[in-house]
């Protein structure tokens, strides 16, 4: 098992800004993919399970050879096969480590053990924590990161896009479209389909990051300094590496960290968020959202049309605020 550098002993906040033009940041199938909403305000909403997704992808991507950064949840894995590469390490003559479907630790000790390879040799557990009793069971970590919903600044108008396939899937397919030999006839055989786009719209999202969960002795998972730096990193560049058609133009515009000198903390996390604000620029100046001067004022299409601000101002001693 790795022993890791720098254990994480300052607890945190993070304000994570982004951006989305002409895409579908977060599908909900059931509202066959249209962009999330809160229906009562119309805000558009990210869940953190695709926030997460994003960031574990990162690490993936940039980390792959790395030791002690692997990731648990991957597309198409079998999670409790990674459950047995922990079994495999403590007990490497049990022949039921090799092919039992179903494992659980004998003693308290070995407990630990398990849980401990775990956070070792993947970087979502160490972060995110994870549920790693079904089947072969290793245990459950509670994780020291957490990243609440996004939520659009404003409300977003979601878009309804008609298009067309010029390419078929079958011979029968192909066969019918030669019926009709006539332009008419052959546009009437295209098939059509539909994607959802937001024209514009800009997000914000929370996230926390306990010292205690992290660097605790016993139930602690070992998120260190290193971990945290890589997380950063992951916020303010995984749109570079998730670009797809439904998505579009996605981009981190500004990551705010509220950094504390103890573990527990020095100020209650909501009077931190509270002073980072979003402004509309409206004919050369700021304006409050909601505000009678934007009655007239253009639909934004772009970031430059919103301006964030931090009130630095009287921070709670101990906290220091630092944008990436």
């Amino acid at each position: 098992m790795t022993t890791r550098a720098k254990p994480l002993t300052r607890r945190h906040e993070f304000v994570l800004f982004f951006d989305v033009t002409n895409g579908n940041p977060n599908g909900d199938p059931d509202a066959g993919n249209m962009p999330r909403m809160d229906p009562e305000t119309g805000h558009g909403l990210v869940s953190d399970v695709c926030l997460k997704r994003k960031i574990r992808n990162f690490v993936e991507l940039t980390q792959a050879d790395a030791v002690g950064q692997r990731i648990y949840v991957t597309e198409g894995a079998i999670l409790n096969e990674k459950h047995r590469e922990a079994y495999l390490r403590l007990r490497p003559d049990d022949p039921d480590a090799k092919k039992a479907k179903k494992l659980t630790p004998k003693t308290d000790e070995e407990a630990q053990r398990l849980r401990q390879f775990m956070c070792d040799n993947f970087f979502d557990i160490r972060a995110f924590g994870g549920v790693l009793s079904t089947g072969i069971n290793a245990g459950q970590v509670r994780g020291p990161v957490q990243i609440a919903f996004a939520r659009s600044v404003e409300p977003i108008l979601p878009l309804e896009v008609s298009i067309t396939r010029m390419a078929v899937t079958t011979e029968k397919e192909k066969d019918e479209r030669r019926e009709g030999e006539d332009d008419e006839k052959r546009g009437d055989k295209r098939t059509m389909g539909r994607k959802h786009i937001v024209p514009y719209g800009l997000y914000r999202a929370h996230g926390f990051v306990s010292a205690p969960l992290a660097s605790h002795p016993v139930k602690g998972t070992g998120f260190s300094e290193d971990d945290l730096d890589l997380l950063f990193e992951a916020l303010t560049a995984m749109f570079d590496h998730d670009r797809s058609a439904a998505r579009g133009e996605m981009a981190t515009r500004k990551l705010i960290v509220f950094r504390h000198d103890s573990a527990l903390g020095n100020a209650p996390a909501h009077a931190l968020f509270d002073r980072v604000k979003t402004w509309r620029v409206h004919k050369g100046s700021q304006h409050e959202i909601g505000a009678e001067a934007l009655d007239n004022a253009s639909a934004p299409r772009s970031f430059a049309d919103y301006a964030v601000t931090i009130d630095s101002e009287g921070l709670p001693e101990g906290v220091e605020v630092v944008e990436r």
